[in-house]
């Protein structure tokens, strides 16, 4: 620094505005090797007067400055070091007064405004780093409150790694972030412009971690095998021993923090997945039992080996459905279950499906057709539910020769257990009808009009008709369940019989208001003269029998603006809405396979259609029904699933009827008259396979098939909504209450469990609650790992609603006079999202790190 640089900045000094009190500024400056010496006099500052200090004119400066001149600025230029305290004569005037110093240490710290001289040595060995504007703005915009050797080298590499603000913690995040982790661009800049020996040496202080040769790679698995440490139950393998930590706590608690971040939790998992694999973590696996790491997450191998080992215990029918459920639910909290979510879903619903299966087989025995529809409706329809959501999750999977055999299992259970057997029963059943298609004690679908709709117009009520194709009973159980947990309101669901055969054109013309019903000789089908296909002739039809009625298709509904919806419905009474996903994705060969996945979009639209009639046209009454249901498998079809039927003339044919006016004798099969429906004068006859068989017919899809006497296909649900308008009705839709249970509001311990209630149970109007679970200080930072509490059970038994929840808290100096807090934190609010923050106090007597292994 040149005699014009320090001219420049001394001047810029002595014109800085005075502080509160003071009449003037005087500036010490101690010029340590008197590098100035010569040079002092040639300096002439406009604004001070400069007097040199010898060790022997102390008095003389005093006495100039406290009595002969108490108005003047003043330089105070000292050709030698700082005297100590004890030595300083002018101490006293030292303290109200500045320091100037040519050594670059000493300008930031001036700069800084900081007074403590021990930390110049600090400030000088980064005087590299501050070289540089922009780490200096950095380093300086932290606005760090008390400056201590630790809090500057934590800013240091806190600018380094371009943080926000200084934190070492997320130092090291981003540091452990980074892809490649032996040319860390973070490392480089730490090494150039830092001090790599102060990040091991906090890594050291912090987390334990000290070795000889320090790498980043070497820190990662120190920290995965620290946390695999504290969760696993059984012995850790000889040669990670080396890399657990004495200080745990803080690497679970780093680790948690880090994992189930929203931001951060990508870099983790392929962090973990890279050093997975150094460490063998499968090979170790294979040598452990399930329960031994029943609670790890530490790498996605873990779950690998649980999805594995309960596939292998269900493929040798080890029965224990209800231990899988518990795994399978606590898995749901651990940090990779999203990555394999759709496989523990499709174990769930194999688990599902066995189970089920085996209370059913054990009681099937032969019934009457009422009886065996009553069971149905109340046991039976959970299991083609399970085999719907197992294929609708195995169709997600990416890697599907995992569960290719579970699949084989399922499918085997369904076809040949379930369906196959219930067919069979259910047709010897049928037969007791002596071809006349009337259950007795069921409402028949052609009576839908009268029985359902008739007496909302009676009444003078407006009411929505919303038929969706092929939506059947088991799929409508589950709709009619979620509007009960996600719309305000009240949704029943009944059944009736349905029609024969199991078609579109008969169904849809059986649930339209009708006189009489007819098939012409081209088996088309006529209501009232009129033919019934087509949503004109459809509107006709309603229009003979209200004039305030519509009958519309979704597709030209779901397009709809608001005032759209006022012109099309105002006025009107009775509305028919036409919905076709299930039936137009199932009966097309090329799609059929798709036939779950189009029930769950299904549930989609029709909630989105719901929301829009209620929002827009304030509709009460909606009525969701379909035309038919559905026969699926998946597999190949084989010789025996088929009937052969040869070549009929004057007759119309299809994979699982055939419509003659002529009496056939077939193998296998079943015949009803069509006089239910077309009334006393009809010779026409229905013939249907036994079971769920098929006809010979050529062609590919023969997989969904509808159109016989199953149960799945003729068991019509009719789901009944009535919107609830008061905000104040026991129908408004809330989330369970979970409450901390426990007494205490003090911890005395790094590690502490707490009780947890989920005050009333999943049912009607009561949805599921998912929270975050986690400790903080007063300035907001994690202290402890965090836990997921999924809210969701169904179960009126107290023991089934109660979490206990393990807390990890970071090792260090807790103050018992401060406030700490736990919060509950709602994952799925967008905004408020603190469910509940509870202060406790930490009182932790001596700071142990001691897991027990």
């Amino acid at each position: 620094m040149d005699l014009a640089q320090i001219k420049t900045l001394l001047e810029d000094t002595f014109s800085k505005e005075l502080s509160e009190g003071k009449k003037r500024h005087i500036v010490f400056w101690y010029d340590d090797d008197g590098e100035f010496k010569e040079d002092i006099d040639e300096l002439n500052l406009e604004n001070a007067k400069i007097i040199k200090l010898s060790k022997n004119n102390y008095f003389y400066v005093k006495y100039q400055l406290e009595k002969v001149d108490t108005n003047s600025n003043y330089l105070i230029y000292a050709p030698f070091e700082k005297p100590s305290p004890k030595e300083n004569y002018l101490l006293d005037v030292l303290k109200y007064s500045m320091e100037f110093s040519t050594d670059k240490a000493a300008v930031i710290m001036r700069d800084l405004n900081i007074s403590d001289d021990s930390l110049k040595i600090v400030f000088r060995k980064y005087i590299k780093f501050f070289n540089n504007k922009d780490r200096y703005k950095i380093f300086k915009g932290y606005e760090i409150e008390r400056y201590t050797e630790e809090t500057v080298d934590v800013a240091v590499l806190s600018a380094l790694c371009r943080l926000p603000y200084p934190d070492f913690d997320e130092c090291l995040r981003v540091l452990l972030m980074e892809e490649d982790l032996k040319n860390n661009k973070y490392i480089e800049a730490i090494e150039k412009f830092g001090r790599l020996d102060v990040l091991w040496k906090l890594a050291d202080k912090y987390y334990g971690y000290n070795d000889k040769e320090p790498t980043l790679e070497k820190l990662a698995v120190f920290m995965l095998v620290t946390n695999v440490a504290y969760s696993l139950n059984g012995e850790i393998p000889e040669t990670w021993r080396k890399y657990v930590s004495s200080r745990k706590a803080d690497c679970v608690v780093f680790l948690s923090n880090f994992m189930n971040h929203s931001l951060y939790s990508a870099f983790y998992d392929r962090l973990a997945n890279s050093m997975e694999e150094k460490l063998k973590v499968r090979e170790y696996i294979d040598n452990w039992e399930m329960e031994d790491y029943i609670n790890c997450d530490t790498f996605k191998a873990f779950d690998e080996a649980i999805i594995k080992k309960i596939k292998e215990q269900l493929l040798i029918s080890i029965g224990e459905f209800e231990r899988y459920r518990d795994i399978i639910q606590a898995r749901r909290t651990k940090h990779w279950y999203n990555l394999f979510k759709s496989e523990y879903e499709c174990i769930y619903w194999a688990i599902e499906l066995f189970d089920c299966w085996k209370n059913i087989s054990q009681n099937m025995r032969q019934y009457t057709p009422l009886e065996f529809i009553e069971r149905y409706t109340e046991q039976y329809y959970r299991l083609d539910t399970a085999y719907r959501k197992f294929y609708a999750s195995f169709d997600r999977i990416q890697n599907k020769e995992l569960l290719m055999e579970l699949k084989e299992k399922v499918e085997n259970t369904y076809v040949n257990g379930y369906l196959n057997i219930l067919s069979i029963k259910w047709s010897d059943s049928l037969e007791t009808l002596n071809g006349n298609w009337k259950i007795p004690g069921m409402v028949m679908q052609k009576d839908f009009y009268s029985t359902y709709i008739k007496p909302f117009e009676s009444r003078g009520e407006r009411v929505f008709v919303v038929i969706s194709d092929a939506l059947r009973y088991e799929a409508a159980r589950e709709f009619c369940d979620m509007l009960n947990k996600e719309r305000k309101g009240s949704c029943d669901i009944v059944f009736m019989q349905g029609s024969i055969p199991s078609s579109t054109n008969i169904g849809m013309a059986a649930l339209l208001p009708h006189k009489a019903i007819t098939i012409d000789e081209d088996y088309k089908v006529y209501v009232d003269g009129i033919s019934s296909e087509g949503t004109d002739n459809r509107n006709k039809i309603l229009n003979n029998y209200s004039q305030e009625s519509i009958a519309i298709q979704y597709e030209d509904v779901i397009e709809m603006e608001r005032d759209d919806f006022r012109k099309t419905f105002g006025g009107k009474d009775l509305i028919y809405i036409y919905h076709n996903t299930i039936d137009a994705r199932g009966d097309h060969a090329q799609t059929e396979r798709e036939v779950f996945d189009a029930v769950e979009e299904a549930f989609e639209e029709l909630k989105v259609l719901i929301n829009n009639l209620v929002n827009n046209v304030t509709a009460t009454n909606i009525i969701i029904t379909a035309d038919h249901g559905f026969i699926y498998k998946r597999g190949d079809l084989i010789e025996s699933d088929k009937v052969a039927k040869g070549s009929i003339e004057d007759a119309y044919e299809n994979r699982r009827f055939v419509l003659s006016t002529k009496p056939l004798e077939l193998e296998g099969t079943l015949t009803f008259s069509m006089e239910y429906l077309l009334g006393p004068d009809t010779n026409l006859n229905f013939i249907t396979p036994r079971g769920v068989n098929r006809f010979k017919v050529q062609g590919a899809g023969a997989n969904y098939v509808h159109g016989g006497t199953s149960l799945h296909e003729i068991i019509i649900p009719v789901v009944i909504f009535k919107n609830g308008r008061s905000k104040s009705s026991k129908n408004e839709v809330k989330k369970v209450d979970v409450k901390l249970t426990s007494i205490t509001r003090k911890i005395t311990n790094t590690i502490s469990y707490l009780e947890f209630f989920q005050t009333e149970k999943i049912e009607d109007k009561r949805i599921p609650l998912r929270l975050k679970v986690y400790f903080i200080d007063e300035d907001g930072n994690r202290i402890s790992n965090e836990n997921i509490i999924i809210a969701d059970s169904k179960s009126e038994i107290y023991e089934d609603r109660s979490f206990r929840e393990k807390f990890v808290l970071k090792n260090r100096k807790y103050d018992k006079t401060k406030k700490y807090y736990l919060i509950m934190e709602d994952e799925e609010e967008a905004v408020e999202k603190i469910y509940e923050k509870i202060p406790f106090i930490i009182d932790i007597a001596i700071s142990n790190d001691d897991f027990g292994f």
